[in-house]
This record gives C-alpha cells, structure tokens and sequence, in this order.
C-alpha cells in the first residue's frame, strides 16, 4: 500500500468531497437488506437484515480515496466488514473470477474477486470512528481503495457472483473497466486485451 502518496496525474482535495450519481436514499431499516445471489453454490440467495450485518466480525482499514476526476483524499479510516466474509457466508459456485456490486437505484460496479476479496476492501458502516452519513454511503459503502472510487458504490444492497465479466454503470459509460490509479486506468480508450 502506498497510503499517503498520490498516483500519477492525482491531485489532492480538501476535506472529503461528495460524489454521486442521482438522489440521496432514504434509509428504512425495516426495508433494508444486503443480498448475495448469481452464481453461488448452491444457486440460492443469500439475505442479511441491516442488524445482522452489523452484528458481524469487523475491521480497521486506513485508506486513501482515489476519484478518476483527478482528486484525492488521504488518510481515511474505515471501520466495517472486511467484503472477503461475503464469500464464507455465501459460497460461490466454481469458476466465479467476478463480483457485481448492486447499490441504490440500480448503480452497479464490477470487479474482479480478486479485488473484492483483497485485505482492504471493506464494507464499511463508519468512517474516522463516526457512522457513515447518509452522503457518503450509509448504510453501508463498499471501499475498495486500491482501485478508483467509481468501484466502491455507496449504498450498497447486493453483490451479485458472476462466472464471466460484465462492465457496471460507470463502465458502461466510457470508464476504464479495471480502474487502477496508479496505472492511470480512467478511460476505457486505454483498455488493452490482457484483461
């Protein structure tokens, strides 16, 4: 981990800056839950009550946030469920190689398993000892600090297990389909086929 460096082309930001697509959620605890479905094992779905969630083992994760804008922040402390539990509690099924993460209102990120289940990805509950405001992700934000910030949705509600790779939202849209800032991988024009 390189934490306080910044990559290639990386400028730094004041504070936290807040980023999304579309309208702030409302939280209905009563309506919450995370679910893991796709190709699992025993091709069932999963489901987890937002207190059930909470009541799983949890990590400390110190990050800097990287935005394909150009911006970062360094320096963050997340505290919440390391993603790789996901895979304990719901198996997947033999060849699973990537992960949908599914947040409000339809947005979507792909990653690979590897990236998912890297030491510091986390879905993270708080943010620098405080619960995450609803702006910057709670419930819960998915944080995967190693690759770009369009990666890790906020709230997020599902992850889905896929067997071949399918590009999510922002992917969809011209950005770069691994998203490593310090490969400087923003755009999807710098693709190559070693994917």
């Amino acid at each position: 981990m390189r934490e306080g460096m910044l990559p290639p082309g990386q400028r730094p930001a004041k504070g936290w800056p807040i980023s999304h697509y579309g309208p702030v959620p409302r939280f209905r605890e009563d309506r919450w839950s995370l679910q893991v479905f796709g190709a699992t094992a025993n091709r069932q779905t999963y489901s987890w009550t937002f207190a059930e969630v909470s009541a799983l083992p949890k990590v400390t994760v110190h990050a800097d946030l990287h935005c394909a804008s150009g911006t970062s922040t360094t320096g963050h402390t997340f505290f919440g469920v390391p993603a790789s539990t996901v895979l304990g509690l719901a198996p997947p099924a033999d060849g699973v190689s990537h992960v949908m993460a599914w947040a409000e209102y339809g947005y979507s990120a792909n990653l690979r398993l590897a990236d998912f289940t890297a030491e510091t990805t986390v879905m993270a509950t708080h943010h620098d000892d405080e619960p995450l405001t609803v702006e910057h992700g709670f419930p819960l934000r998915l944080v995967v600090p190693h690759l770009f910030g369009y990666k890790g949705p906020k709230w997020l509600r599902g992850i889905e297990y896929m067997t071949q790779d399918r590009r999510g939202f922002w992917e969809e849209r011209g950005y770069h389909n691994l998203a490593d800032p310090w490969a400087g991988q923003r755009h999807s024009y710098q693709e190559d086929d070693d994917r």
